[in-house]
Parts: structure tokens; C-alpha cells; sequence
């Protein structure tokens, strides 16, 4: 298990490396800087700033003192907000968008897996219907057409509630709606493919034979079995929030990590960039990682080598 482990979080960091690098090099390769303004910088102020951040120095070197930062934990200074370091805006903004993220998972796993398991039971049915419809329409629409519509359907016309801001619990109701609704049919999908098996599967029928009663073969074996697919997908659906959330931030005026990279991109903040790319890049790898070990726990047949037994 330690080895696996090992293994996995090795990689992780070499994923991680090669995020960094790829990100660096692309930045530095996008016409312009940091200090270009509609307002034209004196040469000597340019020169002292480009001295001041490294910026005159050969791209090799500026990538090596980088990475001596980050092994220190030290993601630097913004180039755009004065005397404000990265770190501690990623700090600050964040707060926001783990609250927003962590209720669009839970919302999207609960309700994407009823869905999926009603779907199930009910094969063919209304429910079954209706069931893959909202997962058609989930998948096709893209987040940033179901915030628009969600804010003109609940707060422009119905004032359910309020168009932008993040003040309350009730603020909460439409992004999470917006980011959840994805993947929750993703996760419906895949729960009721999964679980329309494991009820044909012919050790249910042995269950069933041997007399277990029907709430036992649910629990102990349809729906530990039936969710193994969403537990893969758990990753990257975390990856789909934390990134979908940049839009949905913008969208509702939600002051968190998001809007604060979107700001740094239009502004060509460098260091603010690279800052949180790394903090996504870490936090998704993380989600991956866990999957990947919880994965082990959940079905016992999968050998750590990643094979399954026979």
C-alpha cells in the first residue's frame, strides 16, 4: 500500500512539474508584459520595473529562480496590486469559492446518484424518461447558459432571489445550481448504466435465490457496486466545478478565486497567474489522488497494482 502510495504521489508531483513548466514558457511566449498600458511608460520607469521583477534577465534564468520560489513556497509578488503578495490573495479569495465548490460537489454526487439509481429501478419507465432527459440536457447545455437562464427565470422575473452578489445562505441557491447541473447528469448516466449491470449481474440472481431480502442486495451489493463509475469520475468532476467556476464567479458576481484570476489574465499579472494555476493544478491533482486510493477501499478485488482479481 505504501508503495502505491509512493507511486502515485510521484507522479503527482511530476504532473505538477510539468504543469508549471508548460505554463511558464506559454505565458512568456503571449505578445506584451505585465507593463504595457494605453498610457505610455517612461524607458526608465519600464527598465526599473522589467529590474525589479526580472524581467530583463534571459527566460532560462527567470524559470529557475521561479522554481527556486515555489520550492520555498514562495509564489511571489502581484506585478498589478501594489505590495500584495500571491499567496495571500489566493488566501483571501478562496474562502468564497471552497464554500461554492464544496456544496456543487456534494449537491452534484447526492443528487446526480438518486437520479441514476431511480432510473435503475424504474427502467423504461417515466421516471426512467424524464430521468435521461435532464442528463441529455445537462451535458449539451453549457454552465454559463443555465446561470443566465437561472438568474432570468428565478431572480429577474419570479425575485426569488437576487441577481448578483454573495452576502447569504440563499446567494448559494443559483451557482451551485449552475455548476451542479453537469455533473449531475454525468453522474446520473453513469449510475444507472452501472446499476442497470450489476441487476442483471448473476450473483444478484444468486441473492436472490438464496433468499436475501431486497433492501440487504441493494445496500450490500447493488449500490456499492453501482457507484464504483462515480468514484472514478469524482476527479475529474472537481475538475469540471473548479474550473467552471471562473465562469460562474463572473457571472453572479461572486467575489473568489475565480473573478481574481480572470482579473490577472486580463491585467497580464504574471506572478498572480502562475500563483493560482499552481493552486488549481495542486488542488485538482489532490482530488485525483484520493479517488485513486479510495478507489482501493471501496472494492476490495482491485489489487493495488491497478488490476483487477479474477
Amino acid at each position: 500500500m505504501v508503495r502505491y502510495i509512493s507511486n502515485k504521489f510521484f507522479y503527482m508531483l511530476v504532473s505538477l512539474l510539468i504543469l508549471i513548466t508548460a505554463t511558464f514558457f506559454l505565458m512568456k511566449a503571449i505578445p506584451g508584459d505585465p507593463f504595457m498600458s494605453e498610457k505610455k511608460v517612461p524607458p526608465e520607469v519600464q527598465a526599473r520595473l522589467y529590474q525589479q521583477y526580472g524581467l530583463d534577465q534571459p527566460i532560462w534564468n527567470q524559470y529557475l529562480k521561479y522554481m527556486g520560489n515555489i520550492a520555498q513556497g514562495d509564489l511571489g509578488i502581484s506585478m498589478k496590486q501594489l505590495n500584495q503578495d500571491v499567496s495571500g490573495l489566493i488566501g483571501k479569495t478562496f474562502s468564497a469559492s471552497l464554500k461554492l465548490g464544496s456544496i456543487a460537489i456534494v449537491v452534484s454526487v447526492v443528487i446526480g446518484v438518486l437520479l441514476g439509481m431511480l432510473a435503475a429501478l424504474y427502467h423504461r419507465k417515466l421516471i426512467d424518461n424524464v430521468a435521461m432527459v435532464i442528463a441529455v440536457l445537462g451535458i449539451a447545455v453549457p454552465s454559463f447558459l443555465v446561470a443566465a437562464l437561472l438568474q432570468y427565470i428565478f431572480a429577474y422575473k419570479f425575485h426569488m432571489f437576487r441577481v448578483m452578489g454573495f452576502t447569504g445562505p440563499l446567494d448559494y441557491v443559483l451557482p451551485v445550481a449552475a455548476l451542479s447541473f453537469k455533473p449531475i447528469a454525468f453522474i446520473a448516466r453513469l449510475t444507472r448504466s452501472s446499476m442497470l449491470e450489476v441487476l442483471h449481474a448473476d450473483y444478484i440472481k444468486t441473492a436472490k435465490a438464496k433468499g436475501l431480502n431486497w433492501a440487504t442486495i441493494m445496500f450490500r451489493h447493488v449500490i456499492r457496486n453501482g457507484i464504483m463509475p462515480v468514484v472514478t469520475y469524482v476527479g475529474p468532476m472537481t475538475a469540471d466545478i473548479v474550473t467552471g467556476s471562473v465562469v460562474i464567479e463572473q457571472i453572479f458576481g461572486i467575489g473568489g478565486i475565480g473573478k481574481q484570476f480572470v482579473q490577472a489574465i486580463g491585467v497580464r499579472d504574471y506572478t498572480l497567474i502562475m500563483g493560482i494555476t499552481i493552486f488549481y493544478g495542486v488542488l485538482l491533482m489532490l482530488a485525483r489522488f484520493t479517488t485513486d486510493i479510495l478507489y482501493v477501499f471501496i472494492d476490495p478485488r482491485i489489487k493495488l497494482s491497478g488490476r483487477k482479481e479474477g
